[in-house]
């Protein structure tokens, strides 16, 4: 079950260290995990709740399922968000759903985000441009769903390097209203679990960080397919203009791009 940062804080009981520099260290971890914690849940916006099961679908392979139902099991902290509705055309939205890396290279054309997805091998590298990198690979695709592992770290000024991995599920849906408009519903589920020992030591006073760092991140990535599925109704002649412009950009996942696109 996944630690809930709503939970009463524990204060550990006075030892004949107390005086030393380790716990004035601990002291400062403290401080900083807290001043953390808010200023991050500040930045969140959207509907958050921490999550106490992973649904999978049944075809997931028996050894891929434990490795994902252990971290769901001892995970650190977790997050579910639900995005508002929003107009799509939904070949649009999956091709850049399935092409993450050339949906980075429209983010950061369009100036939307920091993200970077690249390939090393057989594996997928992302960094978010704010200290989290790492790499994922998509263990299960269909129809409305997608969900990955991740295995990575997040850099601060204040805190030591975390690391850790976790397990995500994208649901989304597509739905005629009136007016003959698309639009599409998403729901975005996440569990991190962290290796980091002074984290899992503090327990539920390092809860809040992670519990908000992970709300913030999925927030952010749904927010930002909105911002970029707004631009491409908007103009997209003007985005796959943009996108064209940039030197190291897939050629054959821009050409499929221009295509769903129904450009010339």
């Amino acid at each position: 079950m996944a630690r809930s940062w709503r939970g009463p804080i524990l204060v550990a009981e006075r030892t004949p260290s107390d005086g030393s520099e380790a716990s004035a260290l601990v002291k400062r971890y403290r401080r900083a995990l807290i001043l953390g914690a808010v200023s991050l849940l500040l930045a969140v916006t959207g509907t958050y709740a921490a999550v106490s099961h992973l649904a999978l679908p049944r075809q997931l392979p028996p050894t891929e399922r434990a490795r994902l139902e252990e971290i769901a099991k001892n995970s650190f902290a977790s997050t579910r968000v639900q995005f508002e509705p929003y107009p799509v055309r939904p070949e649009i939205w999956e091709y850049l759903l399935d092409h993450p890396e050339f949906a980075t290279h429209v983010t950061r054309a369009l100036k939307l985000a920091r993200y970077r997805i690249w390939h090393n091998g057989s594996e997928m590298w992302v960094e978010d441009g704010w200290g989290v990198k790492g790499r994922f690979t998509f263990v299960h695709k269909e129809q409305g769903i997608r969900i990955m592992y991740a295995r990575g770290q997040f850099e601060q000024k204040v805190l030591p390097e975390i690391q850790g991995q976790a397990v995500a599920t994208l649901e989304y849906s597509f739905r005629s209203v009136e007016g003959g408009q698309t639009v599409v519903v998403t729901v975005a589920s996440g569990f991190v679990q962290v290796d980091n020992q002074v984290l899992n030591a503090l327990g539920k006073i390092a809860a809040p960080m992670v519990q908000a760092k992970a709300d913030k991140e999925v927030g952010y990535l749904l927010r930002t397919f909105a911002r970029v599925t707004k631009a491409i109704d908007e103009d997209p002649a003007k985005v796959y203009q943009l996108v064209s412009e940039r030197p190291d950009v897939p050629r054959g996942d821009l050409e499929g791009f221009r295509r769903v696109l129904r450009l010339p």
